[in-house]
């Protein structure tokens, strides 16, 4: 172990009490085997073993360099290439997205990329505080403006000066102070409550908001000329399920943050586990996801994260939308987006940014078929009440069934390595050879497709 510290433990004991198996993970072990237990299960776990710490090597490498945001979905590129054109510019930029999409890391870039970088970056949530104190949150306030206004306050305004100013859910501003904010864009005065002398600040201001601004302009909650001064640079972040294939990257990358937070050792996730996750719609978007790794990493019982581990919400069948691209060998990675925006031109304002993306045909049902009795599949991976399966599914099913009518005793390991190599000579298809990009459509390691290639004797 002093020459391989990386290298899985697996504890194979008889002494199958508490005190073993906490005594094994607190040592470090990948995964306790009590005894009895069956030879196929026993390989099966050391297969895994070998598997995710070749895939967690290439991990960890990657979060030792991790970047202030991720993805690499076309969705988030776009957005990426956005602020990288913003990142000479002072311009307001009115960001939208749906709550937890991560509008404020947004900001934070276009602040750290801006020639006002080293300046303060000053964030305030205007849903969040009650309207009688938001005007003095915003502009300060002096001794004795109000009961309990003991001492002279600085508002945000004069904190974020020569730096940005952050204003989260713009759109739940109330109405009477979006006059006191157009002024302060239009002239950069403004006065503290209670004062009456005018103050002069340098702020760049970014917004952001999840609601549809151009409704609340029709409605008469929000003024249209503050709508107008705002909305000089528009960009949409797009919500988690619009780039599912980010999800498997996210996802380890929390479980190694929750773990280095929390002090313990950071856990692995299933393939199967993770198809589930890039399934999921994830209503809270990254924040969500977020939330569900740390509990994973407090919750799950082992060191490797099963579907049969992942919160009930997860384990839903109504919550199950659409298999995810690793499960799907005859269709494109680009069809589990859901909407692909395009490029922010930073020349001009983009028209519509609040449109709706355009409806997709609902995915095709997804269901496991019956392999055989003594074959238990996994109930995770199957939704309830689905009406009919795909093509390949029913053919495959059609296939198994010959199989095993006639006695055939590798029907398992014909069949995986067909369903294997037919994925991976699609993913390298469509790659164009380039393997690692091709093991990064699946959600695969390098090393695993190197293998893979080798074993299936497939010609990239």
């Amino acid at each position: 172990m002093r020459k391989r510290p990386g290298l899985p433990v697996i504890i194979m004991t008889a002494f199958s009490d508490l005190d073993s198996a906490v005594s094994a993970f607190q040592g470090g072990a990948f995964e306790y085997l009590p005894k009895p237990f069956d030879l196929p299960k026993a390989v099966e776990l050391i297969r895994r073993a070998v598997d995710e710490s070749v895939r967690e090597e290439v991990i960890d490498e990657r979060v030792t360099q991790m970047p202030e945001m991720l993805g690499q979905a076309p969705a988030m590129q776009d957005v990426f290439r956005a602020i990288g054109r913003l990142s000479q510019s002072n311009v307001t930029v009115l960001i939208t997205g749906e709550s937890g999409a991560g509008k404020e890391l947004v900001a934070r870039a276009l602040h750290k990329h801006s020639p006002r970088g080293n300046g303060p970056f000053v964030a305030i949530n205007t849903a969040a505080i009650p309207k009688d104190l938001l005007e003095s949150e915003l502009f300060g306030h002096e001794r004795g403006a109000f009961t309990g206004a003991q001492t002279m306050r600085r508002g945000r305004f004069e904190q974020a000066d020569g730096g940005t100013l952050f204003l989260d859910e713009i759109g739940d501003m109330p109405f009477d102070l979006q006059t006191r904010l157009l002024r302060v864009l239009s002239d950069g005065q403004f006065y503290r409550v209670g004062g009456h002398h005018p103050l002069k600040s340098n702020v760049r201001v970014i917004a952001a908001t999840h609601q549809n601004l151009e409704d609340r302009v029709r409605q008469g909650v929000f003024r249209e000329d503050l709508f107008h001064r705002l909305n000089v640079i528009r960009l949409r972040l797009p919500a988690l399920r619009e780039r599912r294939e980010d999800i498997p990257t996210l996802a380890r990358f929390f479980l190694q943050k929750s773990a280095k937070d929390l002090g313990v050792e950071a856990k692995r996730i299933s393939e199967q586990a993770l198809a589930r996750l890039a399934a999921f719609d994830f209503p809270g978007n990254v924040r969500q996801l977020e939330n569900i790794c740390h509990w994973l990493t407090v919750m799950a019982p082992a060191q490797v994260i099963e579907t049969k581990d992942l919160p009930p919400e997860l384990l839903d069948e109504k919550a199950y939308v659409a298999p995810p691209a690793a499960l799907q060998p005859e269709a494109p990675a680009a069809e589990v987006v859901v909407h692909v925006p395009t490029p922010v031109d930073v020349a001009r304002p983009v028209v519509d940014p609040w449109a709706a993306p355009p409806t997709e045909p609902p995915p095709a049902s997804f269901s496991t078929p019956v392999v055989a009795a003594t074959q238990p599949v996994d109930a995770g991976l199957s939704p309830a009440g689905v009406a009919s399966a795909p093509t390949w599914l029913k053919d495959l099913e059609r296939d198994a069934r010959v199989r095993l009518e006639a006695g055939q005793p590798d029907v398992w390991d014909v069949l995986t390595r067909q369903f294997e190599a037919s994925l991976i000579h699609t993913a390298l298809d469509l790659t164009r050879g380039r393997r690692i990009e091709a093991a990064q459509k699946p959600g695969i390691g390098r090393n695993t497709i190197t293998r893979k290639i080798q074993e299936l004797g497939i010609d990239d």
